[in-house]
């Protein structure tokens, strides 16, 4: 008899820094439920996203496939439905799939696999975030990030973000208790992600309160604009630094908004955790964000670079019946569709020619990893595709428009010397640009990203002109089917719709 494929829950959140998971969470993070988690699951110290933007990062994550192949450059690219992702091949293999949560998926295909969708998503799903690489410098102030979420972080008990992420919580745990009653005998994998704590930094009083004149608010030293890379200098431009002046004390409070909302999620996490366990279901669970945040470090903001604030992220995998390991070889994002594929016994076979992601079943079994970790980044704030790898302890950075970056983060975990120029660093600098050449045609993917770009300025203006169908998704819940209706026989619904039974 086959056995019965594994569950799986997976909990996402936006924007938090790897840099606060050296090995679960930080010691100074209140954030019990994580702890748990952490403490049953094999942590990856060194996990970087595929891209450091959210609908890049998301469709890198859900398919296996850097940024280039996906062809979602940016946070207005549409994701193709010819892509497989995760929910396709689970649910190929006979899995009920469902997403509580953001996945920022733009286009008309507001699913990619999920059989069924619980809310809508936060984000817009059209082409009004194109950037456009035909006007370097520009500053699209509707929607670029700036310093004001920085300058404007306080206390709030409700804002756009903590209404959408209580429905996202509520929405999962709904879902778990339904999946207990076991009407579908379909194995499951529920995704619930989470927006925060993506800024605005503003947080809910309790929350607010944990991280008072804690030592960790207190700001990192900034680099001065005038020694900031190129790409840096590029961010803040976009970021309009100018146009807000950001003292110590914003600093501060945009640091306790940010570990407050790291508490609040996790508070949502634990409600999830808790009905998983009430309702005696077993079930693989990933943790992971989409990017980090840089939180103030180097004088930066948010993400959309390679530093490690922004680029390395937290993952954590909890396997039942296996004891919790700490693994601190480079690994991607782009690993966990065939992590999870592996670990749910499903083939990927036909699609792996067309997959950048590898499995990290032998890393949590106790083997070491030598391949090198890619990045990529094509969206607001650079000029050109640029490109990183990560390998052993050595972070290389190439940009076409600027200068080579080589970091020994063993030795200079802040990344404050760029050893690129250095000749006792020209081995290390030669393999590095040896490999990038090797994987990387960065003339032809600019030329592809300024044609993605210009073909989606032309259709969003025509789409804008008059009628407007949006692509939007629209969660749709049949309220005759809910709850007792006449169609339905009151004893039978009644027993049906219990767990546990008989108790």
């Amino acid at each position: 008899m086959t056995a019965k494929r594994p569950n799986i829950l997976i909990l996402m959140v936006d924007q938090l820094t790897g840099t606060l998971f050296p090995d679960g969470p930080a010691e100074f993070l209140h954030t019990p439920n994580l702890r748990r988690l952490a403490a049953a699951s094999t942590r990856f110290a060194n996990s970087y996203t595929a891209s450091p933007l959210c609908a890049p990062a998301r469709a890198a994550f859900m398919s296996g496939q850097l940024p280039r192949r996906t062809r979602v450059y940016d946070n207005a690219a549409e994701f193709a439905s010819d892509i497989p992702t995760y929910a396709h091949h689970l649910r190929r293999a006979g899995y009920q799939t469902a997403l509580s949560g953001k996945m920022h998926f733009v286009g008309p295909d507001q699913m990619h696999g999920f059989e069924q969708r619980l809310t809508t998503d936060i984000y817009p799903a059209d082409f009004g975030w194109t950037p456009d690489y035909r006007k370097p410098g520009q500053r699209i102030d509707w929607w670029y990030h700036n310093l004001g979420s920085v300058t404007g972080a306080g206390v709030a008990e409700i804002t756009n973000q903590l209404e959408y992420d209580d429905d996202v919580a509520h929405q999962a745990c709904q879902k778990l208790y339904d999946l207990s009653r076991g009407t579908d005998p379909r194995p499951w994998c529920l995704t619930a992600s989470f927006t925060h704590p993506h800024d605005p930094f503003v947080a809910r009083r309790k929350y607010w309160d944990l991280y008072e004149g804690h030592p960790e608010l207190t700001p990192p030293d900034p680099v001065p604009y005038d020694a900031q890379d190129p790409h840096s200098k590029r961010l803040l431009d976009a970021c309009d630094w100018k146009g807000l002046e950001v003292q110590p004390h914003h600093i501060s409070r945009a640091r306790q908004g940010y570990f407050a909302n790291i508490s609040y999620v996790d508070d949502k996490i634990g409600e999830i955790l808790d009905v998983l366990e009430a309702t005696r279901q077993e079930a693989i669970i990933v943790f992971l964000s989409d990017h980090g945040e840089m939180l103030g470090r180097r004088g930066l903001w948010f993400k959309m670079n390679f530093f490690e604030g922004a680029a390395r992220v937290p993952l954590m995998v909890s396997v039942p019946g296996q004891a919790g390991a700490l693994v601190s070889d480079p690994v991607s994002t782009i690993d966990i569709l065939p992590t999870i594929c592996a670990l749910a016994g499903v083939d990927m076979a036909e699609v792996m020619p067309w997959t950048d992601g590898i499995s990290l079943v032998p890393q949590m079994q106790g083997e070491s990893r030598r391949a090198p970790v890619a990045m990529e980044y094509a969206a607001e704030g650079s000029i050109t595709p640029m490109i990183a790898l990560r390998e052993g302890a050595w972070k290389y950075i190439r940009c076409p428009a600027d200068p080579d970056q080589l970091f020994d983060l063993a030795n200079d975990p802040q990344e404050t010397t760029n050893l690129a120029a250095d000749p006792r660093a020209a081995e290390v600098l030669a393999h590095f640009q040896l490999m990038a050449d090797t994987r990387w045609d960065l003339v032809a993917y600019d030329a592809e990203v300024r044609a993605s770009q210009a073909r989606r300025w032309v259709v969003y203006e025509a789409l804008r002109n008059g009628a407007y169908y949006p692509w939007d998704y629209q969660p749709l819940r049949a309220a005759s089917e809910r709850y007792m209706r006449n169609h339905l026989d009151l004893n039978t619904l009644e027993d049906s719709k219990r767990f546990p039974r008989g108790e």
